[in-house]
Formats: C-alpha cells, sequence, structure tokens
C-alpha cells in the first residue's frame, strides 16, 4: 500500500485496540517491530524480490503493521520506494482461510477497472520455502484509517463526504463486470447466504473453544430463515469497513480497499449489511465503537435507510435489507470469524497481540445476533 502510487494498507496498531478517550481516532498505519509469531527471513525476501520484482533495488528493512487478526502484513521500505507484503501466518490453517492468492487475484482484476482504488498488486509467491508461508507483494499507498465509526476528528461535512465516498465505492464493486475481468470463476453466483451459513457454521465447530447455546441455535435457525434469493451476483469484498478503507490524507474519499481474504462471488447484500453493522452493531463487543445511539444528523451521516437507499440509486438494485435475518446472520458472522482466533490464539498462533480482547466478544455477539433471530421469527 505506499504513497499515493503505492499500495495500500488496512493494518493498524489501533485497529486492534478499545478506543480511549484521549487517543486519536484516524490512524495512517502504524507500524512497529516484527512480533515472535511473525518473524520474516529479511535476506531471502529480498533476494526473491530482486529477481521477481522488477526495479526492486535495496537495501529492505522490513517492518509490521501492528493490527489485523488474520493474515500478517508488513511495511516494506527501500530508498526508493514502498511496498506492502501480505503473508499467511504460520502453523496448521483451517480450510479456504488466509486465501492470500485470492486476494491477488482479486486485487490484480480491479486493478484493471479505472480509477476503482486498490493497490497496484506486484507478485505473488505461492513457494512455501520462501518465507515459509505463501505472501504477495504490492504498492503502498497513504491514507487514514477510520477505526472509530463516528470519526470524531471529523467536522459533519467530511464526515458526511467520506461516509458517500464509501458507499460510491461499495456500489462500483457490486456493479463491476467480474465476467469481463476473468472472475466468473471466483465463487459460485447464486445462493450466497445458504453458503455462507454452512462455511461459517463448519468453521466456527472446526475452531469451537468454548460452548455458546446461542451460536447453536443460529445454526439451526439461519438455513431455514434464508430469504428469497432474487439472483442478484457481483464481487463481494466480505469484510466490507472503515478499517479496511484508505481514505485521502487531506480529502474526504476513498483511496483504497484493502483486505480482500474474505472476497468471492455472492449476493451484494451481503456486502452491504455487513457495511451496516455501523448501524446496528450492539455497544461494547467492538472497538470500532457503533452508531446505534448516536445523534446522526448531529455528525452528518446518514441513517441507515437514507444510505442504503442512496446505494440503490447508484447500483439500481431494489434491495429489500430490512428483514432481521440480515443483521443475524452477519453478526453470527462476525462471531464465527472472531472464533477463529480465538482457536489461533488457543494454539499459539493468533495473528495480533491483543487476540485474547477481541475473542471476548464472541458471546455478546452471538446473544445479540440471536436477539434478531427472534425478532424475524426464531424461537
Amino acid at each position: 500500500m505506499g504513497e499515493m502510487t503505492s499500495s495500500l494498507t488496512r493494518e493498524t496498531a489501533a485497529a486492534d485496540r478499545a478506543e480511549t478517550a484521549d487517543e486519536p481516532k484516524a490512524y495512517i498505519g502504524e507500524v512497529g517491530e516484527i512480533r515472535q509469531v511473525a518473524q520474516i527471513d529479511e535476506e531471502r525476501l529480498c533476494e526473491y524480490l530482486r529477481e521477481h520484482l522488477p526495479g526492486f533495488r535495496g537495501p529492505l528493512t522490513v517492518r509490521q503493521f501492528q493490527g489485523g487478526q488474520s493474515n500478517l502484513t508488513y511495511l516494506l521500505e527501500t530508498p526508493s520506494q514502498n511496498f506492502v507484503l501480505r503473508r499467511q501466518p504460520p502453523g496448521v490453517l483451517l480450510k479456504s482461510a488466509h486465501a492470500v492468492d485470492r486476494e491477488f487475484r482479486v486485487i490484480q482484476a480491479l486493478s484493471r477497472v479505472p480509477g476503482f482504488p486498490v493497490p497496484e498488486p506486484y507478485v505473488l509467491c505461492e513457494d512455501r520455502d520462501v518465507l515459509g508461508s505463501m505472501f504477495y507483494v504490492m504498492r503502498h499507498v497513504p491514507g487514514r484509517i477510520f477505526w472509530n465509526c463516528r470519526m470524531p476528528d471529523l467536522d459533519p461535512a467530511h464526515r458526511a463526504a467520506v461516509f458517500d465516498s464509501a458507499n460510491e465505492t461499495l456500489a462500483r464493486l457490486h456493479t463491476v463486470d467480474y465476467a469481463a475481468l476473468g472472475l466468473s470463476d471466483f465463487g459460485r453466483p447464486g445462493n450466497y447466504f445458504a453458503r455462507q451459513i454452512s462455511r461459517w457454521s463448519k468453521q466456527y465447530d472446526q475452531s469451537r473453544t468454548q460452548d455458546i447455546p446461542e451460536m447453536d441455535k443460529l445454526i439451526a435457525w439461519l438455513p431455514e430463515a434464508l430469504p428469497a434469493d432474487d439472483g442478484l451476483s457481483s464481487i463481494i469484498h466480505g469484510d466490507y469497513s472503515f478499517h479496511n478503507l484508505l481514505i485521502h490524507p487531506t480529502e474526504p474519499r476513498v483511496v483504497g480497499v484493502v483486505d480482500w481474504e474474505l472476497s468471492t462471488l455472492g449476493h451484494p447484500l451481503g456486502d452491504l449489511m455487513y457495511h451496516a453493522m455501523e448501524w446496528y452493531r450492539p455497544p461494547g463487543v467492538d472497538a470500532r465503537g457503533t452508531l446505534a445511539d448516536a445523534d446522526l444528523a448531529a455528525l452528518g451521516i446518514p441513517t441507515l435507510e437514507r444510505y442504503i437507499a442512496r446505494y440503490c440509486e447508484r447500483t439500481g438494485f431494489a434491495v429489500d435489507a430490512n428483514h432481521p435475518f440480515y443483521r443475524a446472520f452477519n453478526l453470527f458472522r462476525t462471531a464465527a470469524i472472531l472464533q477463529g482466533i480465538a482457536s489461533r490464539l488457543a494454539s499459539g498462533n493468533a495473528a495480533s497481540a491483543n487476540a485474547a480482547e477481541i475473542a471476548a466478544n464472541i458471546r455478546p455477539l452471538a446473544s445479540a445476533a440471536w436477539r434478531f433471530a427472534c425478532e424475524g421469527g426464531a424461537s
């Protein structure tokens, strides 16, 4: 992620710690020493990049972005240009998890869409003998990351423009002709939510470290509560949230969408209603905060209804996003993802220093998801 010509990074140390009253709420991407679990052979990496990245010149300094719960992210500094490296964590991984090769493929395709804000990918290394796990290197793009969805450092007009740019970017993603980009086989169109429920139910069971009755009830209820499939299909980012959007250093616009690990083909409501968690996420379960009890008019932030309406105007889609199913599903999915972090923590393979704090939110997220399920008819 790099200079305005470089590649994006989603990772910040701040992205992993709960906000405090006296710390800034926008981060440029905090880097530091490489943690023990994430050590890297810098000499071997430099040798590989000299051979596979045209124009690469050392010396090379490697530092680690301090946030992130999944793939490891590093800043590569050279005298002429900075790069970002995304790497699978070491150790035994769940099937289909940490797919940096899929990340590389989708940003490579989207980088061909004029003006779409993704980093330029340079090289994918599938040879695990180089660094011990698969990785790719891309351009480094500077920008602000707003971990707190209320963006308290901004004035209402600037904040409103940031939200509108996030809306426009998501609408653009969902109207890209993925077949023309060679991504027809990037996922299976149709039955997106059924497939996602099955996937995250299995991954939750495989990484289970505690018994949470609400998760078991959701696993049983969600497949029975599926709304009818209307046939819409698009590229899905899978983790579209402000912590994965780089905002221009001074202007209120998205300059980079990062962390495509969960991307696939699917229903656009999957992304839209995950992003909408900023409005309906319960308090106290996520360092990103919530807009659930905020004075939106004073902040310059649209209501969720207006935000969805603007998205529909831009895409031409007529979607019904009001069903509690979508809220229950996304909170369940988030809890299942955090359960994977808890499992990696138990095995000593967590990507982030505060994985224990993050994993503690699984139970309250499951409880909130079940409350929405009950609104949708569960009992």
